[in-house]
């Protein structure tokens, strides 16, 4: 099975309700067929990498699980529901940024029967100290130090038919992110001993043509030459370089250390990707308040993902339910249009 298979096969990898033998074995072949296939030449890489694996499902399962259940996200509901309002600067945005999202529409019209998405709401997270004007009773505070909070480029990318599924698909993102941050370590071992290789081979070359040929016109005449400087720094170098490949090991144990990479990052998946649920006090005009605060607020709940490995990103994001009744007709995108001209 090719690497485009594993994507087309994503539905019966993971599944957040429970960890079996039988997915931690598909997690293995996946983890291996993305890195390195040839990693299945050493006898036991399926007995070294279980635990490993199982310590990443088990970990990405309770970061999924304890995402809270899906809110309902609707230009209806903008005006009278505090969340919604937090996430979006106006009710027209809702069909603005969800009409964009090619993962919505494709759900829609490969299951034309449904009339409800489930998908992972994606956006950017920003708090930034400003001061403002707050109210402490019945007195008004002028130039208060306060954290605003805003919510911006929206995305709707993992979809599905319904809760379930989306968490599947959730979790399943994470792990391969989990392979990716694998496969770059593993990457920048390959390119440190291509790197020397190159480099031995163009050293050896010099030190050959400094020896036959010798310094000036010593071998024209003859001569034997005698040993130069320059000979003797590239044997100093030659001999340096075989030190550092002699430690990278032999090319068997260079596959033996790719396995390791990929169980290092395996065991420890909460070093490279981690779940917060965070909670809220906003009020309109999405300015964080405290309990002795007498301005009208209301909690929002929302999670945000961290991840520290390949790409260092972080995105707050709830689940959601979106209608097909309320998807925007596809219009041309001018701007990508243009860009591609």
């Amino acid at each position: 099975m090719g690497i485009l298979d594993w994507f087309k096969n994503r539905p019966s990898l993971f599944e957040p309700d429970h960890v079996s033998d039988e997915m931690t074995l598909r997690a293995i072949d996946k983890a291996v067929s993305l890195t390195n296939p040839r990693i299945k030449l050493i006898d036991s890489y399926q007995e070294r990498l279980a635990p490993a694996v199982e310590a990443s499902i088990r970990y990405l399962r309770e970061m999924v699980l304890a995402v809270p259940p899906a809110i309902r996200v609707s230009s209806l509901r903008w005006a009278t529901d505090p969340e919604l309002r937090a996430f979006f600067a106006s009710a027209q945005d809702i069909p603005n940024a969800l009409g964009r999202s090619i993962s919505l529409r494709t759900l829609f019209e490969k299951f034309p029967e449904i009339d409800q998405a489930y998908f992972v709401l994606a956006m950017q997270f920003k708090e930034q100290r400003v001061l403002g004007i707050s109210m402490r009773g019945d007195f008004v505070q002028h130039d208060v130090a306060q954290t605003t909070i805003s919510f911006c480029e929206h995305e709707a990318r993992i979809c599905g038919l319904d809760d379930s599924e989306v968490r599947h698909l959730l979790g399943l993102q994470a792990y391969e992110y989990l392979l990716a941050q694998a496969l770059a370590e593993i990457g920048e071992e390959r390119s440190e001993r291509r790197e020397l290789e190159d480099n031995r081979a163009l050293i050896q070359a010099r030190l050959r043509l400094l020896q036959q040929q010798g310094p000036g016109l010593g071998s024209v005449f003859g001569s034997v030459p005698a040993r130069s400087d320059d000979e003797s720094k590239l044997a100093t170098q030659l001999m340096e370089n075989e030190h550092q490949l002699e430690a990278l090991g032999s090319p068997h144990a260079s596959l033996d250390i790719e396995l390791e990479s990929l169980r290092a990052v395996l065991t420890h998946p909460e070093r490279y990707i981690q779940f917060e649920q965070r909670r809220l006090r906003l009020n309109t005009m999405n300015v964080l308040v405290d309990d002795q605060g007498t301005d009208v607020a209301s909690d929002i709940a929302f999670s945000v993902v961290r991840m520290t490995g390949v790409s260092q990103r972080q995105r707050a994001f709830v689940l959601a339910t979106f209608t097909r009744a309320e998807l925007p007709e596809d219009r041309l995108n001018f701007d990508l249009a243009a860009r591609l001209l």
